[in-house]
């Protein structure tokens, strides 16, 4: 339908439903949607005279036929009893109720194809976002991070404590403690152009699954920055609201498939930030209502609060250091530790070698600090570790760091660098009877270790002690010594029903 008409006068046979938002009245009436914008001023928009709501209304129907093209017809001039115009609104095709995206999911219909297009659609809007300074901007690490720190001073400036006190202070320590050692992963997402001028408010209310294909409505068009996003932290609103609507499942299933679709390689601990922002964005938009006087809100903000946390634990980016002399199974634990929870682990052993030139699995045995196992060797080594290890944890790729570590010194050095990049340090010990480990060295065959039952009894007789690490007795099942590690590793994030895991992306 093309620009058009519409005049005051006259009457209509048909049932016209009207719906209202905090800034608008819809129209429904026969196969057409009409919106009407109203001529309010709330600070984040002023729609107060006609000549704003006009552009309003055009501004709408462009951004949003990026998406839905068939839907939104166009904008009608509203003309008064004197023949002139004196209003406008948004003509849309009107949309079957019973296909919304979140009447689907409340219902338990199966919405995973459904859920494939959006995500398809939704990366190739992205790809196809314009890109410069103004919307990097918005999209970095600093402009994040003041978002969400006046979304704390908006909540603690309302009366009554709608979050509790406790839980609103941890959910601000984890964000900032994120956001301040991730610097290195903002800056690369700006500069990968991961940052779009994207859709800004994808709730499964505004989207419908139709036989071909999804209709992705409401893009908001009010404030431009609100939509110069990074492209995952658009796709987490629709994973959080899927969440909000009991199915995480398909909250998990729709950020894979998007991630897939857009070829993103973010470490899934900004999945998990990205969502709980976009949960902390709700709960406080819930704490404002409650304020209001909508008692049921008060409840749907700690519920929101309470998702917000656990996502920020569960995002947490973490150094797990794991050390014992040779033969206590480190490098067992190490590897459980990282397949169980998606970490990158890093082999002072296979360091060791590559710097020196060898092969993993070629052979540098050598008495007791002697060869590449000296100290000029050893100090190049754990340098190495922590160093990679510094550019992971900064680019927020949890890391486990295989190594002896029974000097006290490289254990500062590692403590040092988790508190540059703000992440979290758990260490472990793994220790076994003398006996056991001795009859490990003596049977495994060729690996990444030289070390044999000498060295590693040296070795343990030598190393300094480490109070403050937890200890892994690993002479019993790998499975019971991998929970009692776990355990230690992750104690608050088992609230999360699911686990991002990062999708393999085909390479070109």
């Amino acid at each position: 339908m093309p620009t058009g008409s519409v005049s005051q006068a006259g009457g209509s046979a048909m049932d016209t439903m009207i719906k209202e938002t905090h800034a608008a009245l819809v129209f429904l009436l026969g196969e057409h949607a009409y919106k009407m914008k109203k001529p309010v001023n709330l600070g984040f928009l002023d729609f107060s005279t006609v000549r704003a709501r006009e552009a309003a209304c055009r501004r709408e129907v462009e951004l949003n036929r990026r998406l839905s093209p068939d839907v939104y017809e166009g904008v009608a001039d509203v003309l008064g009893p004197d023949g002139q115009v004196c209003e406008h609104l948004v003509v849309m095709r009107q949309m079957p109720g019973e296909r919304r995206l979140a009447t689907l999911v409340r219902s338990g219909a199966q919405v995973e194809e459904q859920l494939r297009g959006i995500a398809r659609q939704l990366a190739g809007l992205h790809a196809n976002s314009r890109h410069g300074p103004d919307i990097d901007r918005e999209g970095g690490r600093q402009a994040l991070r003041g978002r969400w720190t006046e979304s704390f001073a908006q909540v603690r400036g309302l009366p009554g404590a709608t979050i509790p006190p406790g839980m609103l202070d941890e959910i601000e320590r984890l964000t900032l403690r994120f956001l301040d050692g991730r610097d290195p992963l903002f800056a690369a997402r700006v500069a990968a152009k991961r940052v779009v001028d994207g859709h800004g408010d994808l709730m499964a209310e505004d989207i419908f699954c139709l036989e071909d294909g999804p209709r992705i409505l409401d893009c908001l068009e009010f404030d431009e920055r609100l939509r110069f996003v990074d492209g995952l932290d658009d796709a987490a609103f629709l994973a959080m609201d899927l969440e909000r609507l009991g199915a995480p499942r398909l909250s998990e299933e729709f950020l894979r498939r998007y991630v897939e679709f857009s070829g993103d390689p973010a470490p899934p601990t900004l999945w998990h930030h990205y969502v709980a922002y976009r949960a902390f964005v709700r709960a406080k938009v819930a704490c404002l209502r409650h304020w209001q006087g909508d008692v049921d809100a008060g409840w749907e903000a700690r519920r929101l609060a309470e998702l917000t946390l656990g996502h920020l634990r569960a995002g947490e980016v973490a150094m797990i250091v794991v050390g014992g002399s040779p033969g206590t199974g480190k490098s067992t634990l190490s590897g459980g530790i990282a397949d169980r929870c998606g970490y990158t682990v890093l082999r002072s052993d296979r360091i060791r070698k590559e710097l020196a030139g060898l092969d993993p699995l070629d052979s540098a045995s050598a008495p007791y600090q002697q060869g590449i196992y000296d100290q000029a060797h050893t100090e190049r080594t754990y340098t190495e570790v922590l160093s990679r290890a510094e550019k992971l944890l900064g680019l927020g790729e949890p890391v486990v760091l295989d190594a002896s570590w029974t000097g006290e010194r490289h254990r500062d050095q590692a403590a040092r660098v988790a508190a540059r990049t703000s992440s979290t340090l758990v260490m472990l010990r793994c220790t076994v009877m003398p006996q056991i480990a001795a009859e490990r060295l003596a049977t495994r065959g060729l690996g990444l270790t030289d070390a044999d039952e000498a060295i590693g009894a040296v070795m343990a007789a030598t190393a300094a002690p480490w109070p403050d690490a937890v200890e892994i007795d690993t002479g019993v099942a790998p499975e019971q010594a991998l929970e009692r590690a776990l355990a230690a590793v992750q104690p608050a994030k088992g609230e999360l029903s699911w686990r991002f895991r990062r999708p393999q992306i085909e390479p070109g």
